[in-house]
């Protein structure tokens, strides 16, 4: 009897598949958390995959920052357009203009943190049971503590401690009214396994990825994007690079590094080269040695 054997990409495929399509089966009013970045836009790719030739069952959630990558918005609209998916959009200003969150002052101030509030006000407007999310274990050590169904508590909080055993891919997404699950199914991949997979699927991705021009400014050790969001503090110069984005958050927070990246083959070669977390460049992460953890436990994604 021959045997049938699938290569890793086909494996990391099946089991996002299976995930999704479990999210599907267990929860009511699931959404796919989008936030234009590459591991996003794979989930989106593997929910088209997971369901054609029907279209994708998910309407896709961004929490708006209002401080966001021009060419983040615009890739986000026209794949929506393209998908023919709803949108659902969490303002962070409206709820800094309701008073529900107030912006954060001095050099280095982000509006990443207040994205929970933002997030959580969301979820319970629209009764989301389940948001996706393109979160993996080798990107943060917090997000290695990750299941593939994530329990949340009716306040939205996240305990580690306090998660459904997986055992024999079977996955428990019950739960009280008020609370509701986190589900992350690409957990097992790697930095490097997102790109040599979106080579294979010719995925289009925004150009932030590739290496481009722009005028940056060093700062927390990265090369931090000139917008009208960003100040410059004495003696802080602009300097034009060749540059590209491992990640992509806010524009004033998202470090590029230097690169001669321009195609998704040099790319791939670059990613098997590097020694550096991906998340290495976000000043959000800098703040303290848990500083991701900590907001995770509040709601974050």
């Amino acid at each position: 009897m021959s045997k049938y054997f699938l290569n890793y990409l086909d494996e990391l495929e099946s089991e996002a598949i299976f995930i999704l399509r479990e999210v599907w089966a267990q929860f009511e009013n699931p959404v796919i958390l989008f936030s234009g970045g590459k591991d996003s836009i794979l989930v989106t790719h593997l929910a088209k995959k997971a369901f054609y030739p029907a279209k994708i069952p998910f309407a896709l959630l961004h929490v708006d920052t209002g401080h966001n990558f021009p060419e983040t918005i615009q890739f986000r609209d026209d794949l929506v357009k393209e998908l023919g998916v709803n949108l659902i959009v969490g303002s962070v200003q409206e709820s800094i203009n309701n008073g529900r969150v107030a912006e954060e002052k001095g050099k280095n101030a982000t509006r990443n943190a207040l994205q929970i509030t933002t997030l959580l006000d969301t979820i319970e407007e629209h009764r989301i049971d389940c948001a996706i999310g393109g979160g993996r274990r080798d990107e943060e050590k917090a997000r290695a503590k990750e299941r593939f169904f994530s329990h949340r508590n009716d306040f939205g909080e996240w305990d580690p401690k306090n998660q459904r055993p997986e055992l024999w891919n079977l996955l428990n997404g019950k739960h009280f009214e008020g609370e509701h699950f986190r589900a992350f199914p690409i957990s097992n991949w790697t930095e490097m396994d997102v790109w040599n997979y979106i080579r294979r699927e010719n995925i289009e991705i925004p150009s932030l990825y590739i290496a481009h021009e722009r005028e940056v400014v060093w700062r927390n050790n990265s090369w931090i994007p000139v917008s009208e969001f960003l100040k410059l503090e004495e003696g802080e110069r602009t300097q034009n690079k060749k540059i590209r984005f491992r990640t992509l958050g806010d524009i004033t927070i998202t470090g590029g590094i230097e690169s001669e990246a321009d195609t998704l083959e040099k790319i791939v070669q670059e990613v098997s080269a590097m020694r550096k977390t991906e998340r290495g460049d976000r000043s959000d992460d800098k703040r303290s040695e848990t500083a991701m953890e900590d907001r995770k436990k509040q709601g974050y994604f």
